[in-house]
């Protein structure tokens, strides 16, 4: 069994399809509804992770899209993942997926940092030991 894909990937992944699109928006030749509400293709994402589309969906939808969505002082709600604007379907919020993005980014390489120094650590106790043990036998 394939185990699921993290929200780090999915969002990673959604980011390297779509941070060209987001970015080549003109006013002038409108190619969807918003700049930052960019329309993503579930289908192919899932796809691209082995799984059913429903999994990706449901993964933006229930859970990173109560987590990061907000409210502003002015009473304006921002969402992560809208299932339609306007013509639009399936749209993240990029801005704000870049920002996430890069508080999961940060988050994994400090776990890792961590792993790894832990890891270090571990392998200099058992060396320590190994040395303490054989100075004793001789």
């Amino acid at each position: 069994m394939r185990y699921p894909p993290t929200d780090f990937q999915i969002l990673n992944e959604i980011y390297r399809r779509y941070y060209p699109t987001f970015a080549s928006f003109s006013r002038e030749e409108q190619t969807r509804s918003a700049k930052v509400l960019v329309p993503i293709d579930i289908k192919s994402i899932a796809q691209h992770f082995g799984v059913d589309g429903d999994i990706v969906f449901g993964r933006l939808y229930y859970h990173p899209n109560p987590k990061y969505s907000y409210t502003q002082a002015d009473g304006l709600h921002v969402t992560f993942f809208r299932q339609q604007v306007g013509s639009d379907r399936h749209c993240v919020q990029f801005p704000l997926l870049d920002a996430v993005l890069a508080k999961l980014r940060e988050e994994r390489t400090r776990e890792l940092r961590t792993t790894w120094l832990s890891i270090v650590a571990i392998a200099i106790s058992f060396i320590s030991l190994i040395v303490s043990v054989v100075r004793i036998r001789h």
